[in-house]
């Protein structure tokens, strides 16, 4: 399928690309080499992009957001790979889906502020004991009264520090397996909750990942997301859409914009009296490149377009994952080979492209885990999961 794109579609990826190289961009070196953005910058960033409307576009307009389609996000959300991490949560947003599970008190406490900009929360699902493995976590909340009690540890929140409240999950029924673990609305103020080191990265300078310690948190009633034992099944739905945007269609974005970055050196760069890209070895590495992030990028938007149609798109979302994951990874390599020393020196953003794109195949889900149940279901379903006919 090959997705034809409309007019409105082309001006939104103009719109979206245009911002980024005229305002995100000549901020990424300060994030690198500084660590952090300075708040104004991050001020300033984010009141254009509120101006022009692109502030959580992946929010139903109704609710304030830009109410894009699954495929209309992932187009933009390739856009973002074309810079930093942190630039784009300060100047789009990260509202997570999983906040329209809230009721009307619940969506005027955390979703509209969210969507206005007020507010800023995190996913914290990951523990020590538990990557991968979201059904794994030891976190308990148990009842009190009207609320709840929380204690337990989470860890690689990203976005912790600037975040003023976080999406938890916790088990609330221990004898009930992944059906008794629950999501609750956690303000980062609370008696009892700590916020814990910024764990170092070798990549994705300028957004933290902390720890947080919950000791006796005591929540009210509101602040349970959805129904009790619902929990892991609103994370995963939550996470597979992040999965999709911010690592398929991300890494397909970092893809793309590496790619340029190597086919303007191979052109420029002479060696022996020619163009580097004249030499048939760096044709090869650019066709295997061209090749893949189109393959990948079809990927992504017929698994956008499944949900958009409707259909249960898990499996689609973890081959994008995988695949997107790993072809940014290849094409990053490429472009250092082919930038020789340069592309290892700092002096160029092609090393920082590589040190960022290793997270891809571990975070929302290791590569070796979507593995495991893509050939699973394909084991129990048959041609199904990859037959056009079946």
């Amino acid at each position: 399928m090959a997705l034809v794109l409309d007019e409105q579609q082309r001006l939104l990826i103009a719109t979206v690309r245009e911002f980024i190289a005229r305002e995100l961009r000549p901020l990424e070196e300060e994030v690198e080499h500084g660590g952090v953005l300075a708040p104004e910058h991050a001020r300033r960033i984010f009141e254009r992009s509120r101006a022009l409307g692109l502030y959580a576009m992946n929010i139903p307009a109704e609710l304030g957001g830009g109410g894009l389609s699954a495929v209309d996000t992932m187009l933009v959300e390739e856009q973002f790979g074309h810079t930093t991490d942190i630039l784009i949560r300060r100047a789009f947003g990260n509202v997570y889906e999983v906040l329209l599970e809230c009721d009307a008190a619940q969506r005027a406490r955390w979703l509209e502020p969210c969507v206005r900009g007020a507010r800023t929360c995190s996913i914290a699902i990951t523990e020590p004991g538990a990557g991968s493995d979201a059904a794994g976590i030891r976190t308990r909340a148990v009842r009190d009264g009207e609320g709840w009690r929380l204690t337990g540890h989470k860890h690689f929140i990203s976005d912790g520090l600037f975040s003023d409240f976080f999406i938890v999950s916790a088990v609330t029924d221990p004898a009930a397996g992944a059906r008794g673990i629950s999501l609750f609305l956690v303000d980062k103020g609370l008696a009892g909750l700590t916020v814990g080191r910024d764990q170092p990265m070798m990549g994705l300078r300028g957004t933290s990942h902390v720890e947080l310690f919950f000791d006796d948190v005591r929540l009210d009633a509101q602040c349970l997301l959805g129904r009790e034992g619902q929990g892991l099944r609103l994370a995963l739905a939550t996470l597979g859409r992040v999965r999709l945007a911010q690592v398929g269609a991300r890494a397909v974005g970092k893809a793309s914009r590496v790619l340029a970055l190597t086919v303007d050196h191979a052109r420029e760069r002479r060696q022996f009296g020619q163009a580097i890209g004249e030499f048939q070895m760096v044709q090869q590495m650019i066709a295997d490149s061209v090749i893949e992030v189109n393959a990948a990028r079809l990927l992504l938007h017929e698994a956008a377009a499944a949900i958009d149609r409707g259909q249960d798109a898990r499996d689609l979302i973890a081959m994008v994952k995988v695949n997107a994951a790993e072809t940014l990874g290849r094409v990053v390599d490429r472009a250092v080979q082919i930038f020789g020393g340069m592309g290892f020196c700092k002096d160029l953003a092609i090393e920082r492209y590589y040190r960022d794109a290793r997270i891809y195949r571990i975070f929302d889900g290791a590569s070796e885990i979507h593995r495991l149940t893509l050939a699973r279901n394909t084991l129990k379903h048959g041609a199904a999961l990859f037959d056009i006919g079946a």
